[in-house]
């Protein structure tokens, strides 16, 4: 059974292509539909890095528009988007995984925000920055004499003798 969609982030993935694709879509058509044939998230990938999908079928057959699905998924990675954030092409085509389609639609915000040359709407959380910590060898010394709770001590407390009840017993 595919993952549930979730209506409220499908309509904040298509309100940010909207926004970064500069013309309103066609929201009467439903999400999948609209995105099916793969030209709104070319056109989409084209704003947000200019010439990176350099050919874009608007008709002909199945083969070709699975085609322009295929290149916005190749863009997408080179953007930065997380290989296991990138749907299948079947995903979309064939409908078989929306939310996966929606995941990376809100991936793909996530890693714009943390590039420099973007300067759009934001789409979901942002992604967390590296936040490095330095300490002094006095520090490290000092945290050497500290005996983690992990170690299993606790000043001698134990809990050893505790019996909460009675004893479990099996009988067949």
């Amino acid at each position: 059974m595919p993952p549930k969609r979730d209506p409220e982030l499908e309509t904040q993935a298509l309100d940010w292509i909207e926004a970064n694709y500069g013309e309103p879509l066609d929201r009467k058509k439903p999400y999948d539909d609209l995105l099916k044939d793969g030209i709104v998230l070319c056109k989409l990938m084209n704003k947000l890095m200019p010439g990176c999908v350099k050919k874009i079928d608007t008709k002909g057959g199945g083969f070709a528009l699975m085609q322009n699905i295929e290149r916005f998924q190749a863009a997408a990675r080179a953007y930065g988007v997380p290989q296991s954030e990138v749907f299948q092409t079947v995903d979309l085509w064939e409908k078989k995984n929306i939310p996966q389609v929606t995941l990376c639609i809100h991936a793909l915000g996530r890693v714009a925000q943390t590039r420099d040359d973007y300067k759009g709407p934001v789409l979901g959380p942002k992604t967390a920055e590296k936040n490095e910590r330095h300490f002094t060898e006095e520090q490290l010394a000092e945290a050497k004499n500290t005996v983690s709770l992990q170690y299993g001590s606790n000043k001698g407390a134990s809990q050893a003798g505790i019996n909460m009840g009675k004893p479990r017993s099996i009988t067949d």
